[in-house]
Order: structure tokens, then C-alpha cells, then sequence
């Protein structure tokens, strides 16, 4: 009589030892699984918790993000000077990235207490849909920076508005579907053999969203190279008025914002394109260690957003030194926006 598999109190095997690689005869590197005392020799107040030392990691980095982005959360929310468009997004990336962090801590609970393939499923679905809408919102965010500079003179008007809150309404609807979709049944929970890289995910899901993560990544670089394009037209044009291209101090602020803008991209890349490509290469059979290793940056990314989106910003900084001294420093309140803040 067969008997139902076991629970999973980790991200990629039944197993919560399988993180560690394969020897000593107890592990199979095929499968991931060890090998336990039979079920039920011990009762369940005897038997070990073995936690997996990379959730701690990930359990850790969502712990940070969720501290990290309900500041900025709170600080958009309670200040109504912060409702421009831009304030907007910047509120629903840190939203995206609030929720992912609060999921990765929900799974990590879950699987070592309740360790439940409902509770699983749910927290799964939650980090699913919260990281792709930190990945929209980014795609939004850019969107929103390339058509404040090409149309900068009717940018600040309601179909500016109109059109922000639509992104944001279709963005996280299609987040919420995606979310969804492992709890509605694409799973692999009954069927071991169509798992991904990131169980219960299975190998078509975790390709939809590598696939369409690929394609946003292609768009948002095209967006940036013609933000470029109008940064540097902009600065090449107020530099021939004053004669000196070089030596222009615009110039020069403008070259900063250029390099700000690769730096943008390039953490984006760098933080989500090895698991990207590793789960589309991958399946279940590889080794976790390699999943952990390209999963765990990809999650540094909602780290990092804060710092590039939120904290750099004049407005969100005044908001933040009243909010945590009550008052706001000269240094802070005087500085000019530059463009090397785009």
C-alpha cells in the first residue's frame, strides 16, 4: 500500500536535509531525499526539527525586506504631499516588496510548523505574486521616468494620473493571477515529476515567469536607452549655450545620471537573471545548493530597491527625517534635484 509523501518543509524537496550536498551515503543526489527512521517509530514530540540553514537565509533577507519597505510604505502613506504619480509607483514597489518579504517569513513558519501543503501553497503564491509585482512595478517605474522626460511639458496633467493608476490596477491584477495559479491547481504535488527548481511550482509555470521576466527585462533596457538618449540630448543642448560641453557642471551631473541609471539595471540584472536562466534550464532532479544560490540574490533585490527608488528621493528623504526626528536638516531641504536622480 503506498503511502502519501511527506510534507515539504522547504522550498525544493520533501526533504529539509536535502540542502546538503550529496555523500556519506544518505543522500541522493538524483532526488534530494535521506534517509529517516521509518514513519511513525517516533512520536511526534521526539522527532527533530531540522531546518534547512538557506531558509534561515531567505527567512532573514524577508525579515529585512518587509522592515525595510513598510518605512517607505508608511512614509508615502501618511504624507499626502507624496501622491504624484511617481510617489505612486514608488509606493506599490515598496507594497510589492513588503508582501514578498512578509511571504518569504510566512513559508518559512509554515513548513517547519504547520507544515501543511495548503499553508505551502498559499505562502508559495503569496511570494509568487508579490515578486512579480515588484518586477511590474520596476517595468512602471520605468515606463513612468521615460514619458515624464518626453513629454515633459504636459507630463504633470490628470491623464498622466489616469494613466498610472491603470499600470497599477493591471499590474497587480496579472500579479494576483500569477499568484493564483499554484493554488488553483498548477502544482506538482501530485505529480513529483513536473516539479521546477522551486517546489510546488511546476516546470511550465516557473517557465512563464522566467519567460516573461526575460522579455520585461528586454523592454525596460530599450526604455533606459532612450532615457539616455533624451538625458544627454537635453545636456548636449544647455552645454552648447554656455560654450563649454565639457565643463558645463549640467554636463556633468547629467554623465552621473547616465551612470545611475546603468547602475539601476545592471543590480537588476544581476539579481535576477541567474535564477531566471538557471530555472529555465533546471528541473527538480539538480542539485538545491544551486537553486539556493541563484534564488537568494534574486530575493537582495528587494533589498536594494528602497535604497534606489525611495531613500534618494528629496521628498521621501524630508519625509523620513520627519518622521523619525521631527525635523527636516538644511543639507536636505536645499539640495536641488539633479540628473543624476532620475
Amino acid at each position: 500500500m503506498s503511502e502519501e509523501p511527506p510534507v515539504t518543509p522547504s522550498w525544493l524537496s520533501p526533504d529539509p536535509t536535502a540542502w546538503a550536498s550529496g555523500g556519506g551515503g544518505l543522500m541522493d543526489n538524483s532526488t534530494g531525499l535521506g534517509t529517516f527512521p521509518p514513519e511513525g517509530s517516533l512520536p511526534p514530540s521526539q522527532l527533530p526539527l531540522l531546518v534547512n540553514p538557506w531558509d534561515i537565509v531567505l527567512c532573514t533577507s524577508g525579515t529585512l525586506i518587509a522592515c525595510e519597505n513598510a518605512l517607505v510604505v508608511l512614509v508615502i502613506w501618511q504624507n499626502p504631499a507624496l501622491r504624484a504619480p511617481m510617489f505612486l509607483l514608488i509606493g506599490s514597489l515598496a507594497l510589492a516588496d513588503l508582501l514578498a518579504g512578509l511571504g518569504l517569513v510566512l513559508h518559512f513558519t509554515c513548513a517547519y510548523l504547520l507544515r501543511s501543503d495548503s499553508a505551502q501553497l498559499l505562502t508559495v503564491g503569496l511570494v509568487v505574486a508579490s515578486f512579480s509585482a515588484s518586477v511590474f512595478s520596476l517595468l512602471a517605474i520605468t515606463i513612468d521616468r521615460y514619458l515624464s522626460l518626453y513629454y515633459a511639458l504636459t507630463y504633470n496633467s490628470e491623464r498622466t494620473a489616469a494613466f498610472t493608476y491603470t499600470m497599477l490596477v493591471l499590474l497587480w491584477g496579472l500579479s494576483l493571477c500569477l499568484g493564483l495559479l499554484p493554488v488553483t491547481g498548477v502544482n506538482c504535488l501530485s505529480e513529483e515529476a513536473t516539479c521546477s527548481v522551486v517546489r510546488p511550482l511546476t516546470k511550465n509555470n516557473i517557465a512563464v515567469l522566467s519567460v516573461s521576466f526575460l522579455l520585461l527585462f528586454g523592454l525596460m533596457l530599450q526604455l533606459y536607452v532612450q532615457i539616455c538618449k533624451i538625458v544627454m540630448r537635453h545636456a548636449h543642448q544647455i552645454a552648447l549655450q554656455h560654450h563649454l560641453l565639457a565643463a558645463t557642471p549640467h554636463y556633468v551631473t547629467t554623465r552621473k545620471g547616465v551612470s545611475t541609471l546603468a547602475i539601476i539595471l545592471g543590480t537588476f540584472a544581476a539579481c535576477w537573471m541567474p535564477f531566471t536562466v538557471y530555472s529555465l534550464i533546471a528541473d527538480y532532479t539538480y542539485p538545491p545548493l544551486y537553486t539556493y544560490a541563484t534564488l537568494v540574490p534574486a530575493t537582495y533585490n528587494s533589498v536594494i530597491n528602497p535604497v534606489i527608488y525611495a531613500f534618494r528621493n528629496q521628498e521621501i528623504q524630508k519625509a523620513l527625517w520627519l518622521v523619525c526626528c521631527g525635523c527636516v536638516p538644511a543639507s536636505v531641504a536645499q539640495r536641488a534635484r539633479t540628473p543624476s536622480d532620475v
